[in-house]
């Protein structure tokens, strides 16, 4: 009973959607760590438009969650960060509510321990909104976690502004979030063609986003579903596995840019096998040519045949940390879960055994140069710059956010050194 879930934006609700129905399947909405006493939900919900979020209550069940934590406006943010953050005058403060609903979930809970922030990059809500709520959580509530779920657009371009919104949300996060567990549309939507063609659901070729946001509750699922040896004596769970999951893959606080991956198999399990096809994709070198490497890593293996994974942990573990490239001044960079649960971390099918694994690595530099690099060219043409500064964003924010990107790029880059 240690976190409050917040969903902020489009996205951020729809993966939302996605996550609460793989716990509804489980039948524990109303059990911990994800409910309260009176058997609602620890979410909070909040769009500036209605529409996903009714649409979420609509499909996850009325009952589920508390009315006043559904918290929409009656327009959207334009597609601009300083519009997100600094709202509009001329209806109900968002973020004024969203505030009240968190400290009253915090006030329900025998312990408190963190804030789950579920949201995209590029929106106007969800980058500009969460940004703002990221650093008034840290403020008043200095020693719970921070957790953001991100979910970055395309290369190819979703918005004009997407440059500019993300550069400003990464920046606030690396200033105010414990961690970042990042997505990335464009690998996001290779894993999950490549785990729908394994189903045999890919008939078309094509993957929807509900199925890009499926595969997103997926890894969630598998990091953050209760574990037995997170469980008291009682059976009930605490909900620490996002902390301790921060606790194992963030060694330097400074460097708080999470990779997940995941990867699922029907019937006899060979783990050492799901382990390479979880690393595959994974970049091995730097824009630059430099070989990536991970300052610590966590994989959590789900499954009735947890058991074989236990006889020779060493085996997948290895493969993994020569995969991700750990550092060598890590004595421990790789830290594993299992549980025999299964059938809730791949909504994809059922009984399944999965291989979820969650990495502190380097090739978050990357996306953060691109990010860096589109923002910086067109805010040195001045292009779009009054579309923000009219909603109160001023140059020192563009400046400060180029300097935080560049500062956790260089110390990337020299993990391996």
């Amino acid at each position: 009973m240690s976190a409050v879930w917040l969903q902020v934006g489009q996205c951020g609700n729809q993966i939302g959607q996605e996550w609460w129905q793989i716990i509804a399947n489980k039948r524990e909405t109303n059990a911990p760590p994800f409910g309260s006493l009176d058997g609602k939900l620890s979410a909070i919900c909040v769009d500036s438009e209605p529409k996903v979020v009714r649409r979420l209550q609509k499909q996850i069940g009325r009952k589920a969650f508390r009315e006043s934590n559904l918290i929409v406006g009656k327009a959207g943010r334009g597609n601009n960060w300083a519009y997100g953050y600094y709202g509009s005058k001329g209806e109900r403060d968002l973020f004024s509510q969203t505030m009240e609903s968190l400290r009253k979930e915090v006030e329900r809970k025998d312990c408190y321990c963190g804030t789950v922030l579920i949201h995209s990059l590029s929106g106007g809500t969800g980058a500009g909104l969460s940004s703002r709520l990221c650093e008034a959580i840290r403020e008043e509530y200095p020693l719970g976690r921070i957790l953001s779920v991100s979910v970055a657009p395309h290369q190819s371009g979703e918005s004009s502004l997407q440059h500019y919104n993300t550069l400003l949300c990464l920046s606030w996060l690396q200033r105010f979030a414990d961690g970042v567990l990042l997505f990335q549309n464009d690998e996001v939507l290779k894993r999950a063609a490549s785990m729908q063609q394994k189903e045999g659901d890919d008939a078309s070729g094509q993957v929807s986003f509900a199925t890009m946001n499926s595969y997103i509750a997926s890894c969630l699922a598998g990091l953050f579903h209760p574990l037995k040896i997170f469980t008291t004596r009682s059976g009930i769970s605490l909900g620490q596995e996002p902390w301790e999951l921060l606790r194992s893959v963030c060694p330097m606080p400074a460097l708080k840019f999470l990779h997940a991956a995941q990867s699922g198999t029907r019937g006899t399990v060979l783990w050492d096998r799901l382990a390479s096809s979880v690393a595959q994709p994974l970049p091995r070198e730097s824009l630059s040519g430099n070989p990536h490497h991970s300052t610590a890593l966590l994989a959590v293996a789900r499954g009735p045949q947890e058991h074989s994974f236990l006889l020779n942990p060493d085996l997948v573990l290895r493969k993994l940390k020569q995969a991700y490239r750990c550092v060598p001044w890590n004595p421990f960079p790789a830290t594993y879960w299992t549980d025999p649960s299964s059938g809730i971390a791949s909504p994809f099918s059922c009984h399944h055994h999965t291989l979820t694994v969650c990495a502190n690595h380097s090739s978050a530099a990357d996306f953060l140069q691109r990010v860096a690099h589109g923002a910086h060219a067109m805010y040195e043409s001045r292009a779009f710059l009054h579309w923000y500064q009219r909603h109160g964003c001023e140059e020192g924010h563009f400046e400060e956010a180029f300097e935080t990107l560049r500062s956790v790029v260089e110390d990337y880059h020299h993990l391996g050194d």
